[in-house]
This record gives structure tokens, C-alpha cells and sequence, in this order.
């Protein structure tokens, strides 16, 4: 199976958008003015991970997974990274008795 890259101009389903974006946004809506919202269950667990975290996960996964892009500020006077090749490692001479038949022929 072969897997392409995503496109640029990528963008979810704006029905699902809005659906995920909805629950989301309702989940933040319980944990911040219901109290018992914050709390633990025995039979689900940790309530704000299903109320916002699954759901954040969600609305990011429809993005599939990319990060922000951030400006890199560049400092006046500061160095640019070099563009050269990398520098190579010397061999290091030999030692034992391969060493001493390299030297003697």
C-alpha cells in the first residue's frame, strides 16, 4: 500500500467540522460550569479527557495531525547555520598487527 502525502489545500468535511467543533465546545462548556464534570468515574474515567481531550484530539485529527506553522525570528548579528557539506572523519590508523604490515609494505 502506498501512502501519499497530504495536499496543501487539504481541508475535513465542514459538516464533521462543525460537529466536532460543537462538541468540543460543549465539553468545555460542562467542565468549566459543572463541577461534577472535572471529577473521576468509575465507569469512564477521567471526565475533562473525554469531554475535551477526545474531542480536541478529534477536531486536530481532521487536520491530520499538522502542527502550527511559527516565524522564526531571526536575531540581527546572529550567525546563519553553514550550507558546506559536513566534515568527514580521518581514518584512524591502524593498530595491532595490521597496522604493523601496512607500515612494512
Amino acid at each position: 500500500m502506498q501512502r501519499h502525502a497530504p495536499s496543501p489545500s487539504h481541508s475535513p468535511d465542514p459538516r464533521v467540522l462543525r460537529a466536532v467543533r460543537q462538541v468540543a465546545l460543549a465539553g468545555l462548556a460542562l467542565v468549566l460550569v459543572w463541577p461534577a464534570a472535572r471529577g473521576y468515574s468509575q465507569w469512564l474515567g477521567w471526565g475533562p479527557l473525554w469531554l475535551l481531550g477526545m474531542p480536541m484530539t478529534a477536531w486536530w485529527a481532521l487536520y491530520r495531525f499538522r502542527l502550527p506553522r511559527w516565524r522564526v525570528r531571526r536575531v540581527p548579528g546572529a550567525r546563519a547555520m553553514r550550507r558546506g557539506p559536513q566534515a568527514r572523519r580521518r581514518t584512524a590508523p591502524r593498530r595491532g598487527i595490521a597496522g604493523l604490515l601496512a607500515r612494512a609494505a
